[in-house]
């Protein structure tokens, strides 16, 4: 049985404007009532006639630690509101706090309005917040993460090989000590990378050794900092990283120069995203490239998918990245020549 707003009304016992009114978030129903007839409406199976407009990219933040500084997300907002204007629509950016003071106000602002689709940031999304975003009656579709619980879709980045790659690439060079950089700020890409990194290791039959594992701030400065720290202690040192991201690896590339240490001479650093200054670092960083850019323009023709034809089912779509080798890596599987005194 198909359900309409005549029989919402008598279901909840509003009138037919009132749940009208509530279903399309127009003024005139208070947020209490608009809220009851939104949950009466899902549980009944209502399905909303989407006639979207525009696009909301959500750029939702638990703590900022992540989202605030990295340069890593202009290019993929870029990638959406390009996306959008080929379709159409208008991007609207809309900053979302989880301790912001109106958080469930925002919240349920973006959930009850049918008019726009949501792109949400999902970088530092966590599962309880995420599972709200199930009630919105608009398309909805998280970027950079992925719950596996929740019938939300999803563009994301490919985690866990791009780190196995990333140490494949080290083992390949000859190192046998591959130690690993870990943001401090634990984001569900970090631990896919983690999960990556282990399994890679375990593949080449190398030993996972703790000590080698050193916790940084996941930005520039805070890498920085914490490295220098670490290094202050004389630290049994691996002969190469794999850095979470590519802020914590320049940080850390920075501290250990500034401690006496050669990279990749004494120690060579693999980063992961490959932001637009690792070209010119000192020295160029090693690292996997992740297209964010495409990934925004993917989330956008998914969400217009889902706009026009409804959502009966969802999509986890992971843009592969890819290997991008410059000068921070050192050789060790060529042993170098004797020196014609020895």
């Amino acid at each position: 049985m198909k359900i309409s707003i005549k029989l919402l009304s008598e279901m909840t016992g509003y009138s037919q404007a009132t749940v009208s009114n509530a279903l399309n978030n127009k003024k005139g129903v208070n947020r209490e009532t608009a809220e009851k007839i939104r949950k009466a409406a899902r549980e009944a199976g209502y399905a909303a006639d989407w006639r979207v407009s525009s696009v909301k990219l959500v750029m939702y933040r638990a703590s900022g630690a992540i989202v605030n500084d990295s340069p890593f997300f202009s290019s993929l907002i870029s990638g959406v509101e390009e996306e959008g204007r080929s379709f159409g629509f208008d991007t609207l950016i809309y900053n979302l706090t989880r301790d912001s003071g109106d958080y469930e106000g925002q919240l349920q602002e973006l959930c009850g309005d049918p008019s726009t689709a949501l792109l949400v940031l999902g970088t530092e999304l966590e599962e309880e917040q995420a599972k709200r975003f199930e009630e919105a009656m608009s398309p909805v579709l998280v970027l950079d993460n992925w719950y596996e619980g929740l019938s939300l879709n999803a563009v994301l980045i490919d985690n866990v090989d791009g780190a196995a790659r990333a140490v494949n690439y080290l083992a390949g060079k000859g190192h046998r000590e591959i130690g690993y950089l870990k943001g401090s700020y634990r984001i569900k890409n970090f631990l896919y990378r983690e999960e990556g990194y282990v399994r890679a290791l375990r593949e080449k039959g190398l030993e996972y050794r703790p000590e080698y594992t050193f916790s940084l701030t996941p930005s520039m400065e805070g890498a920085y900092a914490d490295m220098t720290s670490l290094l202050q202690t004389e630290p049994d040192l691996p002969t190469a990283f794999f850095a979470d991201n590519d802020m914590i690896a320049l940080g850390a590339v920075r501290a250990l120069q500034q401690n006496g240490y050669q990279v990749p001479g004494d120690v060579s650093v693999v980063g992961f995203d490959d932001l637009p200054f690792c070209a010119i670092s000192n020295p160029p960083l090693t690292t996997i490239k992740v297209y964010n850019r495409e990934m925004g323009r993917a989330a956008v023709r998914r969400l217009v998918e889902m706009a026009k034809h409804g959502a009966d089912y969802c999509t986890k779509i992971q843009v592969r990245s890819s290997f991008v080798e410059r000068e921070s890596v050192r050789d060790l599987s060529h042993p170098a020549a004797p020196s014609e005194n020895q």
